[in-house]
């Protein structure tokens, strides 16, 4: 027997023998894939074609190798085989897919305009097209836009505005991914804007009593300090001996523990200092000028 493959995937097969010598079978490889539909035209010819029974999958198996034989009725039996190599080619049916369904992100407050924040990170099992990516942000303010490019080509993230802890700390957006074949995945993005010590404390003072009448009691309070630090944490922890404040505001008061007499110092210069327990820390002095009376 001699198999002869025509280019529409079916096949003839040559037997000079007539009779129970000519042929009278065909068999395959065994395989989850594929099978054989044997056909005979008018004039007795017989032609065998492979028939696809399991849809097949590129990303597990992108070749198959067949042998196809024929048998005679002969005795000995003979028959006749042929190699069909299949090669499959790619469909758009797998969607991008990021690394993270939620990326959580910390960024400084100060980080340089220019300097790359985080990634996102896609992969497609297709190939070629279908396999391509390209990045966008799908929900974002445009407030946000202003401080956050998206590099289209290789998710990198870039910080293109002024973060600013105080006047915002967090921010949530999405990105999504679509390949060649015009397929989507989505991600969110959590970022968390971390304070640095950038804000001096701030004095306020507040005087009860100025001048000081010398005959007053101690403890007498004469003036009211109000305090307050922008950051956060021990960015925003306020020292004055012998008291101790967090921001955003505390106010405490002065007072004097001794006798005044306006013949020995009939003014007074207090300089009163504030200094947060940032590193290095950050401080404010005001100065306050008051004077004793009779």
């Amino acid at each position: 027997c001699v198999l002869r493959r025509r280019h529409d995937g079916s096949g003839d097969t040559e037997d000079p023998d007539i009779g129970v010598n000519s042929l009278q079978n065909y068999e395959l490889t065994p395989n989850p894939f594929f099978s054989l539909l044997v056909r005979e035209s008018p004039d007795g010819t017989k032609h065998v074609e492979l028939v696809l029974e399991k849809m097949l999958d590129r990303e597990k198996q992108k070749h198959h190798h067949l042998i196809v034989t024929a048998v005679d009725g002969g005795d000995p039996v003979r028959s006749g085989t042929a190699q069909v190599k299949i090669n499959v080619t790619d469909a758009n049916d797998n969607p991008p897919v990021f690394t993270k369904e939620i990326y959580k992100v910390r960024l400084m407050e100060n980080l340089p305009e220019g300097s790359l924040a985080f990634q996102v990170k896609a992969t497609d099992n297709d190939q070629g097209t279908n396999a391509e990516i390209t990045y966008s942000f799908s929900d974002i303010a445009k407030s946000v836009r202003q401080l956050f490019t998206l590099d289209p080509r290789t998710g990198d993230v870039k910080v293109t505005g002024l973060l600013d802890y105080e006047e915002r700390k967090y921010y949530e957006v999405s990105v999504e991914g679509k390949d060649g074949g015009g397929l989507t995945a989505h991600a969110k993005v959590h970022i968390d804007i971390i304070d640095v010590n950038d804000h001096s404390p701030t004095l306020s003072l507040l005087p009860i009593l100025n001048p000081i009448p010398e005959d007053s009691i101690p403890s007498t309070v004469v003036a009211v300090i109000n305090v307050r630090d922008k950051d956060s944490g021990e960015n925003g922890e306020v020292n004055w001996t012998p008291f101790r404040w967090r921001s955003p505001m505390r106010i405490t008061t002065v007072w004097y523990s001794e006798r005044l007499d306006r013949e020995q110092v009939s003014e007074y210069n207090v300089t009163v200092r504030a200094a947060d327990g940032g590193s290095p820390p950050l401080q404010t002095a005001r100065c306050w000028r008051c004077g004793c009376w009779t």
